[in-house]
């Protein structure tokens, strides 16, 4: 299964704001945002493809708007 350039850009997105904010670990900012670690982790590799109200969770998480989390597609 080929992953879509924009799913491995949303991850990658999504791994380097969340490292920049102070989560180190992808189960820390999981249990934070409500959401799976696994589920992060197939965001994060482009694998899942998120839905409108799983960005906004992950956009209030970071403390960015959901805009800026999309910045990059």
């Amino acid at each position: 299964m080929s992953v879509l350039a924009h799913r491995i850009a949303f991850g990658e997105r999504l791994r380097d704001l969340r490292q920049e904010r102070g989560w180190a670990s992808q189960e820390a900012f999981a249990h934070h945002v409500e959401l799976d670690r696994t589920y992060i982790s197939g965001l994060e590799r482009g694998r899942r493809n998120p839905t409108l109200d799983v960005i906004v969770k992950l956009a209030h998480g970071l403390d960015v708007t959901p805009s800026e989390l999309l910045a990059t597609l």
